[in-house]
């Protein structure tokens, strides 16, 4: 949990008092703290609060921190999705792009080190967590990740919060979190979680204290280190690499889409793959591209596991004249990031793609996300992926399995899902990751290839399932998964390796931990 920028924030008073203020000939000098008897206080050097009682302070809710905590709120109460509510309230209220990005850190922060600012709170609190009011709970919160992580002076975390709360919650909760913040105050990061670990031995359990993960992830990730040939001692590097807020990824679609207004307002070209970019954030539904959908904003891991199946080499049988439009199909494809690259792919390919996905409201997402590629390249089907296979066997050259699965690879873009998560998720998702890649194993052509892929690299939902498929096939092989990453990639950057199937790793590659698989069925 590293500190990282932030508005100072505006509101509070610097703290002075009337006998701090200034002072005429043979007055007190400034800023001395002499008490009403007369004596000096020496207690070292302190942090500066504003010295007035919460019922003086601002009554309004700085818009920034207003916006994070509502999508707190709506987070805790709602189980919604912060990536997909903070735009909308940062919209709704008119934040300009420093607010917004002060806004973005705020939250995500306070999301992301949710178990520790619990863990610390506890330890200020008179009364167990789960007795506060949610919004109170959400609010100091919000003030933790200010006082501990962000550049934002102590006075003036302590007075907006306190306003914040007098403005959304009410007049009765000002005292209680004014006295949790001073306390949670008179300490550092460090030096709190210092405290939270004195005397532990379990290095579980201190890594999920200090890189604020819950211990079953910090186990799964260390498992899911070894399991894909790296060492376990690199888990604290790639907690770390989860907690770090990431640069937002932009893709134009081939053939479809440039940079130039990305590039224009502050991007930087992509260090991993062409036609991307990496962009500062804010609001970027301001651009032209990104409102046609010709701009998309997308890991750069799941574009590159989009491409490697697109560019792999096949043996496609062929029609006609010695010729074959081939056709690709998209499994799982909702919300349609990876499936409106595809479409892209498949019109400068002269392929098709059918875009598959069994919830109704998302399949129109994924309209949406297609509706920049010409709609003669590409159609929706609403209904569940695990039919395709028997409905259209082996009628497809290319399928894409994208997975549902536990998330764990992106952590660091849903900060709150680590919260949510829990060990009985990998063992409720391993039925339906089998089912949907026999069927897609069913759908594809001989010589065609199927590519699996999950936003996880835990072996349960990867390797596992890889092998149980292979175990029950013999016209199946893997393909050099490595290869076909570097092969998509800018020359020399990625470094994937040549293995049968390839991991992406945030602290390694900077991409969410994408895994895939490319499975040849064989002529």
């Amino acid at each position: 949990m590293s500190a990282s920028g932030g508005n100072p924030g505006g509101g509070g008073n610097a703290g002075r008092g009337a006998a701090g203020g200034g002072r005429g000939k043979g007055g007190p000098r400034e800023n001395s703290r002499r008490n009403a008897q007369g004596r000096e206080r020496n207690r070292g050097p302190q942090r500066s609060f504003t010295e007035n009682a919460p019922s003086q302070r601002t009554r309004r809710a700085d818009p920034a921190r207003l916006v994070a905590f509502e999508v707190l709120r709506a987070v805790a109460a709602e189980d919604a999705y912060a990536n997909l509510v903070l735009p909308a309230r940062i919209r709704h209220h008119g934040l300009d792009k420093r607010d917004a990005g002060f806004a973005t850190e705020l939250t995500y922060g306070a999301l992301r080190g949710q178990g520790t600012y619990d863990a610390i709170l506890a330890r200020c609190v008179d009364r167990p967590l789960d007795q506060l009011d949610p919004a109170v709970l959400d609010a100091l919160r919000i003030g933790t990740h200010q006082l501990l992580a962000m550049r934002v002076p102590a006075h003036a975390a302590l007075d907006q919060t306190v306003g914040l709360a007098r403005a959304v919650i009410g007049a009765g909760p000002s005292a209680l979190i004014n006295a949790v913040l001073r306390k949670v105050a008179a300490h550092t990061l460090a030096e709190w979680l210092d405290v939270l670990v004195a005397g532990e031995t379990d290095e579980t359990k201190i890594a999920a204290l200090r890189y604020a993960h819950p211990e079953w992830i910090v186990r799964a990730m260390r498992q899911s280190l070894v399991a894909h040939g790296r060492p376990a001692s690199e888990v604290n590097h790639l907690l770390e690499a989860d907690n770090a807020a990431p640069v937002v990824n932009l893709v134009a679609l081939p053939g479809l889409g440039n940079l130039d207004e990305a590039l224009e307002n502050g991007a930087i070209p992509g260090e991993l793959v062409q036609g991307s970019a990496l962009s500062s954030g804010g609001d970027l539904g301001r651009f032209s591209s990104i409102r046609e959908g010709t701009t998309r904003v997308q890991d750069v891991g799941s574009q590159l596991v989009a491409r490697a199946m697109a560019a792999v080499d096949i043996d496609v049988p062929a029609g006609a004249g010695d010729t074959k439009a081939e056709a690709w199909l998209d499994l799982c494809a909702g919300p349609g990031g990876k499936a409106a690259l595809l479409g892209a792919l498949a019109k400068q390919r002269g392929a098709t793609l059918l875009a598959n996905e069994p919830a109704p409201h998302r399949a129109k997402l994924v309209s949406q996300a297609l509706s920049a590629v010409p709609p003669e390249t590409w159609q929706v089907r609403t209904g569940d992926g695990r039919d395709v296979g028997s409905e259209a066997p082996e009628s497809f050259d290319r399928v894409l399995v994208d997975v549902p699965c536990s998330g764990l690879g992106a952590l660091r873009r849903r900060p709150e899902s680590r919260w949510r998560r829990s060990p009985k998720d990998l063992a409720d998702l391993g039925p339906l990751q089998r089912e949907l890649l026999a069927s897609a194993l069913a759908a594809v052509r001989p010589g065609g290839v199927v590519a699996y892929v999950t936003c996880s690299p835990h072996p349960a939902e990867t390797t596992a399932v890889v092998a149980d498929a292979l175990r029950k096939r013999d016209d199946l092989e893997l393909l050099d998964a490595g290869a076909a990453l570097d092969a998509v990639s800018l020359p020399g950057k990625l470094d994937a390796g040549h293995e049968s199937t390839a991991q992406l790793w945030p602290h390694i590659h900077g991409t969410d931990a994408m895994f895939l698989a490319l499975i040849h069925k064989k002529p």
